[in-house]
């Protein structure tokens, strides 16, 4: 609590200045004082035990055995979003893209909206502020748009997250993967690619929702990702507001696509290992984030290579290509973000590389995850016809068609949701 009071002061009072003063050498000066707080904080609570842990690992290595205590400090749940949407804020106003908010009581409310406060999305001051000022009126579209989002939020969650997490212990091949043989790990790792889609799509499709309700007007930050065909529309669909808040603050910033091939690929990589860092404070999420960035720059510059043949159905063949490549690739990349330490995930791509099947171990045969396969094929349905916009266009059209969706998804959450209560993936971040 006293941590978001902190930032909200201090973006507060810079974004009032800042919309006082003219003189560009000052604005500088305020605009850094912002970053340079906002990240000392999330450095502090995020980042200070694992450079610590490697300058001391270092030592080691070099013959110096430091014995210095274990900080283990608590990461205050949600900081880095939270963190964000408040820079976004003094550099929207620096930019002179806002005007700076005068009410303390509207920036709070800002910072602190608690349906997306805690795992996003990251909301802009540009889109959220201007909606706070207004006045709110609960309407029937409104409620069942909001109600719609809210339960196809749960049903990805319980029923398509939580039941690939429990009934196939997904994270009993990822804690102790030298139990497991190439097959083991391979589907462990493509059911983790559904598994922490369902969760993180599923809450922010219950925060939009509930904000809906309230009468709030949020982005989506998941648009079926996984029918991307290259990784920039990968970007476009995974993570919307976080991709976003990278291009716009980070990746332009350090120049984008303006100086060169090689200047352009370096701002690439730069871009996702730090999108990977903020992820957490390991080196498995900065080789995941790097991956991402190499993905991006082969795609980008190999686009005129993967151009789509004229012929239709050749056309269409290359694109299911594309879109497969692109999830295995995603499916690859997301075995350093799930596992514990740098030496299990090079574990498990030695391993899955290798089609050693003697050590099969595996749970994907049980009656048990029937449920898991019937709720990833549901889900896929769903977004199959989402993805068709003719056939989802109409059905959005009818309210008897919507609410027979409704009824339809809460009844198979009462029939194959596990109610265990699994926390959300992206508290932890």
């Amino acid at each position: 609590m006293g941590l978001i009071l902190l930032s909200t002061i201090i973006d507060y009072l810079v974004g009032y200045k800042l919309g006082l003063e003219k003189r560009i050498f000052y604005r500088k000066m305020l605009l850094s004082c912002s970053i340079l707080c906002n990240l000392t904080i999330l450095s502090i609570f995020k980042y200070l035990d694992f450079f610590v842990d490697s300058f001391e690992l270092f030592l080691n290595n070099i013959g110096l055995n430091p014995d210095w205590p274990t900080l283990n400090i608590v990461l205050p749940v949600g900081i880095s979003f939270y963190t964000f949407q408040s820079l976004s804020y003094t550099i929207d106003v620096y930019r002179k893209q806002l005007s700076p908010e005068k009410s303390f009581l509207n920036f709070a409310t800002y910072i602190s909206m608690f349906p997306q406060l805690v795992a996003g999305p990251i909301v802009r001051a540009t889109k959220l502020l201007p909606q706070i000022k207004s006045p709110k009126d609960l309407n029937s579209y409104r409620l069942l748009k909001g109600v719609e989002l809210i339960v196809w939020g749960y049903l990805l969650k319980v029923v398509l997250a939580d039941n690939l997490g429990f009934l196939i212990h997904i994270n009993g091949y990822f804690d102790t993967p030298q139990k497991f043989s190439s097959l083991d790990l391979i589907l462990a790792t493509l059911m983790f690619s559904f598994q922490i889609y369902g969760d993180f799509a599923g809450y922010s499709l219950i925060a939009i929702g509930l904000a809906k309700i309230l009468g709030f007007d949020l982005d989506p930050n998941f648009k079926r990702p996984y029918f991307a065909s290259s990784f920039s529309e990968f970007w476009k669909r995974w993570h919307i507001s976080l991709s976003s808040w990278l291009r716009d603050y980070l990746y332009i910033s350090l120049g984008g696509n303006r100086k060169g091939v090689i200047r352009t690929s370096l701002n690439l990589i730069i871009t996702m290992v730090l999108g990977g860092l903020w992820h957490g404070a390991a080196l498995t999420f900065i080789i995941w984030g790097l991956l991402h960035g190499i993905y991006l720059i082969i795609f980008k510059y190999l686009g005129s290579i993967l151009k789509y043949n004229e012929n239709k159905y050749i056309k269409d063949l290359q694109k299911l290509f594309l879109i497969c490549l692109v999830f295995f690739l995603t499916s690859f990349a997301w075995v350093f973000f799930r596992s514990n330490t740098l030496d299990d995930s090079l574990y498990i791509t030695k391993t899955i590389f290798t089609f050693d099947i003697s050590k099969t171990n595996s749970n994907f045969a049980t009656p048990l995850v029937v449920k898991c396969f019937l709720a990833l094929f549901f889900v896929l349905i769903i977004d199959i016809f989402r993805e068709t916009r003719c056939i989802y266009s109409f059905y959005k059209k009818s309210y008897f068609l919507r609410i027979l969706g409704v009824l339809i998804s809460a009844w198979i959450i009462l029939l194959f949701g596990n109610f265990a209560g699994n926390e959300f993936v992206y508290f932890q971040f």
